[in-house]
Order: C-alpha cells, then structure tokens, then sequence
C-alpha cells in the first residue's frame, strides 16, 4: 500500500471565511473620519469614499442587476475604488480591463461577454458602446488624482446572443491569456476571496494606520487583493505614482514619501528594487512579491519580511506562499521555494495520468480547496481545466491543472521549475503564444504566424514573433505592431518580428520554434555601429539589447519602439545606475528619441560633467 505522507500532497492549515463587502461597511461604521484612500495630496475617508460609491450604486441600480457583468476601463483612482465598491453594492460582477486595454480586445470582451455596462473614458469605448451606437450615462465621480479620466460615462448596449454571463456566485472576474486567441474569462466567487483576504490580514497584520500600495496593473488578480485588503482592514490605500511602475529608485523614495508600511510589487519590478541599496528610513513592513520565479533572496538589510507567493488566477491571486524575515539566511536553495498552501489549500504534484507522485519528484501543480475558482465563463473550458481530485487529496472534490513542473520538498514545500506546455511568462504575466499568433493572423497581410519565447541574457522572456506574408507589399514586420496592440497586453506584445518564407517543422510536424529562434537574422549593421559608437554608447547599446533580447539593436533605435515596457524601463534604470553611476527617471529615458541621445543623456549626468559645468 502507498503510503499517502510520502506522496506529493499538501494541506494548507484550516482557513477563516470572512465576508469582503461587510468587512469594508465595518470600518465605514466604526472609523468614518479615517483615510481610506490617498492621492498625492488628496485624501478620502471611509465615509467620503463610501458616500461616492453609494451615489454611484444609485445611479445604476435601475440598469445593472445583481450577477451582471461590469466592465471597468479605469486607472488607479478614486473612480476606480469607488466604482469596485458600488458594484459589490449592487450584487454585479466587478470586471477590471485596465484604463487602455487595445480597442479591438475590448471589442472583443463586448462581442463575446454578456456586460450590464461598460464604464470608462467615453473617448476609450469600443464603438458598440459609444456615443449615438449605445446608450451612456455620465456618473456622479471626481475627476481626481494623477490618473484620473477627464470624464466617465455608464455604457449601456445589447448583448450578442452567443455572449456568456457569470455563473452564479461570482463576485469578480478578470481575463487570462486565451490558447484559442481569446481572452479567458474567470470568474471568482466572495468565500474564495474572503479567505484569500483573511490570510493576508493575519499575514501582513494590516490595520487602521498602515498605508497600502494601489499599483498593481488594473486589469491584474493582485490588484483585488490591494484594494479589498487595505479596505477591509482599516488601512488606507495609496495611489502610487506612474513613474513609479518603472523605476525602482523612484520606488523606494515613494514608498518613504507616503509612508507605505504594505505593498505588492510583480517580481519583475521587485528584483531590481532588491538590488538597490536598502534605505533605513523606509516603514515599510511587507513586501508581497508574485507573478514570476523569484530568483534571489532579499539582502540582509533588507528590514520587510518578504513573501515570495505562487496562484494563478483561477486560484484567487495566491495560493501559496514562501516567507523570509529580515535578515534571515537563505535556506540553501540558489532561488526562494514558492512555498507552503494557504489556508484551505490543497496543493497536488501529479504524473501525466493525474497521479501524485512521490516527493521529490517533478510533476504538475494542481490546486484545489477554498481558493479555487468557480471556472471559466466558458464551461467546455471549465471541464477540461478544473477536474476530479487525485486520490489522496482528502476533503476537495476538483483541481485546477496549472501547467506549472513543480518539486515537492520532504517538508511540503513546493519549488517552482517552469512550464510544462507553450504558454509564457512575460513580466510576470502569463502569455499564450496562440494568444498573440491570432492578433497577428487578423491582419489581412499575415498568411500565418508563429511565436517563439527568448530567454533574456539578463534575465526573464522575450517574444519573438516569426511572420509569414500574405502578400508581398509587406517588407518590415514592424508595420504590424500597432494594430497588434489593439489585441494584446502591453506583455504580449514582441519585441522583434521576422518575416520568413516558410516555417520548419519539428519530427511530429509542428513548427520548430527552436529552429525559428536559432535562425533568426541578427542585424549586420550591428557590429559596425558598435565599432562607431562611444564607450557609453556602447553600455546602452548592451544593456538593451540584453534586456530586450533585441542584439540587432542599433544606436538610433528607440527604446519604446524596440519593444520595451515598464519593467524592462525599471531594470534598464538600475543597470545604468550600477555601471555608470547615473541615476534617471523614467521620464528622461522614455524622452529620448533613440539610444544614441540616451547614452548623451548618462554623459550629461556622469558626476564629472557635472562638476565641471
């Protein structure tokens, strides 16, 4: 007989089930003048903040019923908030798209979501939903705050009749990378994360005082747990500047300026925010870190307890978590684990036939007990992704396959290894390559095409895209970009797009993305423009082309073009500081026309040009 302790299977300890709207009415009743939401110099208190959420629920009580979806197109604001809150307050589905989530993918979610309404900047509404095409109403919520919309309008428009709603019981849902081309749609139900919330109260120990960070990209799960959690708890959340999304140093100095004693940060941002040297002045308590493989441990001046946390979204947010106190020497593993199950959380490790191995083996991670999800919006892909529970896992009846090669340690604790199919991690956001070859094969010039992941010499993912013309006229695969970002997160999006004749084919007669990647043509002009440029040119020139994956990168390529985004801006900031001395803001770097004015810019700041001006 199998001994059941040796296998990989874990229970997390038992779980609390709190309710997240009556949490929040909680502190609005018993600590009303208290701040609930800070914005540079502007600041909102429990009650302020619930009057705008209740003026707002009025006014679309009569147009969106309970279980309905609600699309959000906002940024971090005091319309978000108050927008996330009066849907609760209605019984609705909070649907969170981020601010600008590409026209034609928005069109997409209208065409194929069943929405109650759609709210947002009218200028930034698909044309279903837009002025003379579509009923709006204009809502009662201040234009305030760094990313404040000028205006924000109640969307009203028909739904398609193949469009799919909610399941009953959900509370939120957020889109995925879809393997078919579409977005998938998860939908979560209030215990789930009501204990999710639960957990990271205890863990965090969040409260009235402390300062929570609202940063996390809206259409992101985690952006949940920030809002509910500070909401929930007394706490206040604090909107945290653009610039701060791409600069680890601008980070830091935030983080002290407001105060912030709890944060969240993606992992690729926090990496380099680790490698800055660790101010002693910060109240900083926690730091929440999630969304890719954490490769290093904290330094030991690091003053938060870190916890490195693992889930997917169809396990709400996290469902496990490895904790490191200040101070505290590395375990002896070259990267931190992903840890031990929440509370309520079952995880599995399983061969191909679902079958927990024995630990210390890799298999695939399956999760199940009050963390998992209630399934997709679309049940066919429900049934292939949330199935019965392996023998062993006592107390769960179902399980949600990940995808993700995991090794269960003799204590219980899991270490992260990778993928075990196509899909990608990009900046911490999982990214189906099927996903991104559909938004290219819309374009009529594109007879077909195929995307390949670049492992980064400096760490991290980059895609490449490999292109198959439909007709000749198209001679740079750049020219398909921008409407490719009409589909795409800004995650998803390549950085380098070949043209190819053809495609190889592997022995089963897919294509060989390895042979794609190992013949893509690298810029000649490289070599000789390195010879040309100036030494600093020449640290740019490498820095991004390492960061980028790009090695064809030139000195009049600009960094945005070239396929860099916030994270990669963060990275490229730190690395210029660390080997020139120079420290930038983001602003400055995204200002330069091309890399040669960049590398101007460093010599511009370097300590002796300064002196000597």
């Amino acid at each position: 007989m199998t001994d059941i302790s040796a296998l990989s299977i874990a229970h997390g300890r038992p779980h609390q089930d709190a309710a997240v709207l009556e949490c929040y009415l909680d502190w609005v009743r018993r600590t009303p003048d208290a701040p609930a939401l800070i914005d540079g110099e502007r600041s909102w208190s429990y009650a302020e903040l619930d009057a705008l959420a209740v003026s707002l629920a009025d006014t679309l009580r009569d147009r969106v019923r309970p279980g309905e979806l609600v699309g959000v197109c906002l940024d971090h604001s005091v319309a978000l908030v108050a927008t996330a809150l009066a849907v609760a307050r209605l019984g609705a589905v909070y649907l969170p798209l981020g601010p600008r989530p590409g026209e034609r993918r928005l069109a997409a979610v209208a065409r194929n979501l069943r929405l109650g309404c759609l709210i947002g900047d009218p200028a930034l509404l698909p044309p279903s939903h837009r002025a003379g095409a579509a009923e709006q109403s204009a809502l009662p919520l201040p234009a305030e705050g760094a990313n404040a919309a000028a205006g924000v309008v109640a969307a009203f428009a028909p739904s398609a009749p193949e469009s799919v709603g909610a399941p009953a019981g959900t509370y939120y849902s957020v889109l995925t990378s879809g393997s078919t081309g579409t977005p998938k749609a998860v939908a979560v139900g209030e215990e789930s994360l009501g204990a999710l919330l639960h957990w990271y109260r205890e863990l965090t120990g969040l409260g009235p005082g402390d300062r929570h960070s609202l940063m996390i990209g809206v259409a992101f799960d985690p952006h949940l747990m920030e809002l509910w959690a500070a909401l929930t708890s007394g706490a206040a959340l604090s909107v945290a500047p653009d610039a701060v999304r791409w600069d680890p140093g601008a980070l830091t100095d935030w983080w002290h300026r407001a105060r912030i004693t709890v944060c969240v940060l993606p992992t690729p941002l926090a990496e380099p925010v680790l490698d800055l040297p660790w101010r002693d002045d910060l109240a900083l308590r926690h730091l929440t870190v999630g969304g890719d493989r954490l490769r290093r441990y904290p330094a030991p001046e690091v003053t938060a307890h870190l916890h490195n946390a693992y889930g997917p979204a169809e396990a709400t947010v996290a469902s496990t978590v490895h904790t490191m106190a200040p101070g505290a020497a590395p375990d002896g593993a070259d990267t931190p684990p992903i840890g031990l199950p929440l509370p309520g959380v079952v995880v599995a490790v399983t061969d191909e036939d679902g079958h927990p191995v024995p630990r210390g083996t890799s298999g695939e991670l399956r999760i199940g007990g009050r963390c998992l999800a209630l399934g997709y919006l679309d049940e066919e892909l429900t049934a292939r992704r949330f199935v019965a529970a392996p023998e062993g896992a006592e107390g769960i009846d179902r399980v949600y396959r990940t995808g993700d090669r995991v090794l269960m340690r003799p204590d219980g604790t899991l270490e992260f290894q990778g993928r075990l199919d196509d899909q990608v991690k990009v900046s911490g956001v999982r990214i189906e390559p099927a996903e991104v070859e559909a938004a290219f094969e819309r374009d009529p010039r594109v007879r077909r095409a195929a995307v390949a992941a670049r492992p980064g010499a400096a760490g991290g993912v980059r895609l490449v895209a490999f292109v198959q013309p439909a007709e000749p006229a198209l001679s740079d695969g750049a020219e398909l970009l921008p409407q490719v970002r009409e589909w795409l997160p800004e995650q998803a999006v390549p950085t380098l797009v070949h043209l190819v004749d053809t495609f190889p084919l592997d022995a089963n007669g897919k294509v060989d993305r390895a042979a794609l990647l190992a013949g893509a043509p690298e810029s000649e002009a490289a070599a000789d423009a390195d010879a040309a440029a100036s030494p600093t040119e020449q640290t740019v020139l490498r820095l991004c082309r390492e960061l980028l994956g790009r090695p064809e990168l030139g000195p009049l390529d600009n960094f945005t073009d070239a396929g860099g985004n916030s994270l990669i801006a963060a990275r490229l900031l730190v690395a210029l500081e660390q080997e020139c001395g120079v420290r930038l803001r983001a602003p400055q770097l995204l200002r330069q026309p091309d890399l040669r004015r960049l590398a101007e810019l460093v010599d511009s700041r370097r300590p002796s040009a300064v002196a000597a001006s």
